[in-house]
């Protein structure tokens, strides 16, 4: 039983986000190293007193402004009788040292600059936009390339991330006012969470006053986030990573030209499965061909070890909320153009193309401008990802057929379910966010209430999870543990064929254990 948890790494820190609002920081010393220590404390809003006989410039404009109380003499053992938190930055290392031992005599969290054993905890190198705060720690090994790191991070934030969080912010405050009901938490959560993980930041970055208007009526409505329009002005701009933003988008491109090939060169295209998350579960053609282009375009959700590995130029067009198609043609005119130039293309999709991923539509689209793709197939979480959490499709004498649904079609309707059959196992993919409507939809077509259920998540992931109930408790299961996206649905009785394995299995999350026996 002790394989199914993971074994603690060590030698990391616990990093928190300590609230020091008006808590009292002293700081002992008054250079430059005492300065940016301050300057922390003050930008999380906390009291700071300063015990030094001389101050730097910085220091001494922040005591003027009155910003800090400053102690004209070097450290007494009384200074220590108000503070929450103390911080020394002085050049005597035995001073520091005795100053951080009456803190741990008294439980005060100390930090020594520079003295690495005294320290209860680490100053991490820290970005800061608004209200999002990015920080990063080598565990006090090597400072000043956490510095590169932090900034290599910052850079690759999105344009607006903190203007997003603000906005979703004020959103969140104004549907908490307009529906302040404890037992309506959940709803709240839930509609915020489709809402911040469909939509793009530049788009949240953009709401003023009346988009947030739009989208608290939304919210009081029922009407699901990703089918909110934002109407603005008619200019397009382009979001960080070159797309038109949907919230500035009031028409789509349906009519994608080809250009002239490039005299005497012919482009190759290829169509290329994922599979389901791990690199390692991609086919050999798979992975030869990712290695041999020219410039790979790639769908939203390919998980990051997979792009890893791809060594050319990486184009992502984002399917936005009220922009699918758009971000379709982009992806259409992208690989048009590369074609011409006589590029090797790989166009790279989640699982396997031909399973609700829209392959045969690029390749009649491609065909129709005298490209003939290669297929290489991909493993699909309809079939695999069951099987990767110990969950087998088929199994004799208990399934011997599979049914695959998808649960968002064209116009965003539920799928047709078939009569309950007791030997089918049925999938159905991109509707776990609709699990209640989607089990009363099992209900209705006469599938038992105890028949198993599970909802497989991030399958072929490292964080991938099982969540195991039946049709009557796996909704209420799902509230309680909550859902990590992408995943999927399954029902029928071979997903508990193989549940002793399966508890034993190190894919599936030890919260979930017992709970489709005890449910």
């Amino acid at each position: 039983m002790a394989e199914s948890f993971r074994d603690p790494q060590r030698g990391g820190s616990l990093i928190v986000a300590w609230q020091i609002k008006e808590k009292t920081v002293l700081i002992v010393g008054g250079g430059a190293v005492a300065a940016s220590r301050v300057f922390n404390a003050l930008d999380a809003d906390a009291r700071v007193t300063v015990v030094a006989p001389e101050l730097c410039p910085e220091l001494q404009y922040r005591f003027s402004s009155a910003q800090i109380v400053w102690k004209d003499r070097k450290f007494v053992d009384a200074d220590l009788e108000q503070a929450d938190m103390v911080l020394t930055a002085i050049s005597d290392v035995q001073e520091s040292r005795r100053i951080a031992d009456l803190c741990k005599q008294q439980r005060i969290p100390v930090n020594a600059a520079d003295i690495n054993d005294l320290c209860d905890f680490w100053f991490m190198s820290t970005h800061r936009d608004h209200s999002v705060q990015v920080a990063v720690s080598t565990n006090s090994k090597a400072p000043r390339l956490a510095n590169r790191i932090r900034r290599q991070i910052a850079s690759a934030l999105p344009r607006g991330t903190g203007l997003a969080v603000e906005q979703i912010g004020r959103l969140r405050k104004r549907i908490r006012e307009a529906d302040p009901k404890p037992e309506n938490s959940k709803r709240r959560m839930t509609w915020l969470t489709q809402l911040c993980d469909y939509w793009p930041i530049e788009q949240l970055a953009r709401l003023d006053a009346d988009n947030i208007d739009t989208l608290l009526d939304a919210y009081v409505q029922n009407h699901d986030p990703q089918s909110v329009k934002i109407a603005q002005d008619t200019t397009t701009s382009l979001s960080s990573s070159g797309m038109p933003s949907p919230v500035m988008q009031t028409s789509s491109t349906t009519d994608v030209h080809s250009p002239e090939p490039v005299e005497g060169k012919k482009g190759r295209l290829v169509l290329v499965g994922a599979g389901v998350g791990d690199p390692e579960l991609l086919t050999v053609r798979a992975h030869k061909e990712l290695k041999q282009a020219d410039i790979v375009l790639a769908d939203k959700l390919i998980p990051e070890p997979v792009l890893d590995i791809i060594g050319c130029e990486i184009y992502t067009a984002r399917k936005f909320p009220g922009a699918a198609s758009e971000a379709q043609d982009d992806l259409y005119r992208r690989g048009l153009e590369e074609l011409a130039k006589g590029k090797r293309v790989v166009r790279l999709k989640q699982g396997d193309p031909f399973v609700y991923g829209r392959g045969g539509e690029e390749i009649l689209f491609f065909r129709k401008h005298g490209y003939e793709p290669d297929v290489v197939p991909g493993l699909t979480s309809a079939i695999n990802g069951p099987g990767l959490c110990g969950i087998p499709v088929t199994h004799r004498g208990v399934a011997d057929q599979v049914l695959v649904l998808s649960g968002a079609n064209r116009n965003g309707d539920l799928p047709t379910v078939p009569p309950f059959v007791a030997t089918r196992t049925l999938v159905i993919l991109m509707a776990v966010k609709r699990l209640e409507r989607v089990m009363e939809l099992l209900r209705q077509q006469e599938f038992p209430a105890d028949l198993p259920v599970a909802i497989v998540e991030r399958a072929g992931c490292t964080d991938q999870r099982t969540v195991r109930g039946t049709v009557s408790t796996i909704a209420g299961i799902v509230e309680r543990v909550g859902h990590n996206a992408p995943g999927l649905i399954v029902a029928g009785h071979a997903v508990n064929i193989l549940s002793d394995a399966a508890i034993q299995d190190r894919y599936l999350d030890p919260s979930t254990l017992g709970l489709h026996s005890a449910e």
